[in-house]
């Protein structure tokens, strides 16, 4: 894959996240290719990287669409990120250098910010690099890797968890909690602080399920299938 084609990934990719395309909205080649000014040959090899991430679905006969997310898988992806994400904060806690901490403090500087200006959207943005900062502290290339990969496919609905109201400075309080314990080193309340930070459940649960209800009912007619039930 050329960079045109990564830079497209990318464009789309945050085009998914910020909801400007729906789940279940068609990815039309042409319409694409002639809106960001290219061929369709870096457009469908665009598509293609998106659909490896789960961002998209191919399907006979009608194309890409924006890949639709059910409530219980959505939450199966939450529990394998958190997870790994706890995973990256046990590392951390005991592999974090000086330029590591000063990275997360500047990260977590900017989440604060954005949490005093109410800004979900800002929020969204220091929030991943606050995430991505942790990844990097546990200095495991591979583990990263996966973390990065996972954190992609589920970019949209932490977005929408975001907007839900107080969530932006409950998350931002949460950080605090991860960053004073990787800076005493405490792996296991590090661990425990960023694994209840991202998991699932609960309120938040409901939640999400009623803003992912909202995306359903904002998608075209055409392209809105019914939720399907969580558990049995």
């Amino acid at each position: 894959m050329n960079r045109l084609s990564e830079t497209l990934r990318e464009a789309i990719e945050e085009e998914v996240a910020t909801g400007k395309l729906l789940p279940g909205t068609h990815l039309d080649e042409i319409e694409l290719a002639q809106r960001f000014g290219v061929s369709r040959t870096p457009i469908r090899e665009a598509l293609s990287m998106l659909a490896g991430e789960g961002l998209v679905e191919i399907r006979p006969r009608r194309g890409a669409v924006v890949a639709q997310v059910t409530p219980q898988r959505l939450v199966e992806m939450f529990e394998v990120m958190a997870e790994l994400e706890a995973l990256c904060a046990r590392l951390a806690a005991r592999r974090m250098t000086d330029a590591d901490l000063r990275a997360l403090e500047e990260a977590h500087e900017r989440c604060r910010t954005a949490a005093a200006g109410r800004d979900s959207d800002a929020y969204f943005y220091a929030n991943e690099h606050f995430h991505q900062a942790v990844y990097n502290a546990g200095h495991n290339g591979f583990l990263g890797d996966q973390a990065l990969s996972l954190q992609r496919k589920v970019r949209p609905y932490r977005r929408l968890q975001l907007r839900v109201r107080n969530r932006v400075q409950r998350s931002f309080e949460e950080h605090q909690a991860i960053l004073d314990a990787l800076k005493e080193g405490d792996a296991e309340k590090a661990v425990a602080a960023i694994r209840g930070h991202v998991v699932v459940q609960g309120e938040r649960f409901a939640d999400l399920v009623a803003g992912l209800a909202q995306l359903e009912g904002a998608a075209p007619a055409a392209a809105r299938p019914a939720l399907e039930p969580v558990g049995k």
